[in-house]
């Protein structure tokens, strides 16, 4: 069974500009909170992302989300594939769990569990 990519981030250092250009070019509906903003892209058809302003060494980077029932056995396919793990699983408030991994050409990527109602 294929997994879907259902979410997606970007990493900027000007949170307020890169929030403006979004919304001005795709029309984008964002919501701020601190240093996140969480965008609503598309209701009918789109995923939903997060633009993030967070202190870190890389700002500019997106990553996207692949959604998996079985996070920790992919993390093992994963590595069995001579990749490498970044974030071994996390549980986040929402109850979704999350993991990032490098791929075969060095792309983070991020593993996200569905939530309970998904």
């Amino acid at each position: 069974m294929s997994k879907p990519v259902i979410h997606f981030k970007i990493g900027c250092d000007n949170l307020p500009k890169t929030i403006a250009f979004y919304k001005n070019v795709f029309g984008w509906d964002i919501v701020t909170n601190n240093n996140l903003a969480s965008i609503n892209s598309n209701p009918e058809n789109g995923i939903p992302g997060h633009i993030t302003d967070l202190v870190s060494e890389v700002d500019n980077y997106i990553t996207i989300y692949i959604q998996t029932e079985t996070i920790v056995q992919d993390l093992k396919l994963i590595e069995s594939k001579g990749c490498k793990v970044l974030v071994n699983p996390i549980e986040l408030p929402n109850g979704r769990t999350f993991a990032w991994f490098q791929d075969v050409a060095g792309n983070t990527v991020g593993l996200l569990t569905p939530l309970n109602n998904d």
